[in-house]
C-alpha cells in the first residue's frame, strides 16, 4: 500500500515539474516548485516509514522549513524587482 503511495507521489512530482517548465506565468512556475517541495517532504516521510527510519521525519521537517522560507524569499524578490514594461522602452 505505501509503495503505491510513494509511486503516486512521484507521479505528482513529475506533473509538478512539467508545470514548472511549461509555465505560462511566473506565479504558475513558483506554485509548481512549491508543490514539488511539498511532495518531496511527503515522499521523504513515506520512505522513512517504509524503511523504519524515524529520523527521516526530522529531515522532512527541515526540508519543509527550507522550502517555505525559500518560496517566501522568491516571491518577495519578484514582488519588489519586477520589470516595468509600461513605458514602451523594453531595453
Amino acid at each position: 500500500m505505501l509503495i503505491g503511495v510513494a509511486a503516486a507521489i512521484l507521479i505528482v512530482m513529475m506533473l509538478a515539474l512539467i508545470r514548472a517548465f511549461i509555465g505560462p506565468t511566473l506565479y504558475d512556475r513558483i506554485l509548481a516548485v512549491n508543490m514539488f517541495g511539498t511532495k518531496t517532504v511527503l515522499l521523504i516521510a513515506v520512505l522513512g516509514f517504509l524503511t523504519a527510519r524515524p529520523d527521516f521525519l526530522d529531515i522532512a521537517l527541515a526540508y519543509a522549513l527550507i522550502n517555505f522560507i525559500s518560496i517566501i524569499g522568491v516571491l518577495r524578490f519578484f514582488e519588489y524587482n519586477r520589470p516595468n514594461f509600461t513605458d514602451g522602452n523594453h531595453d
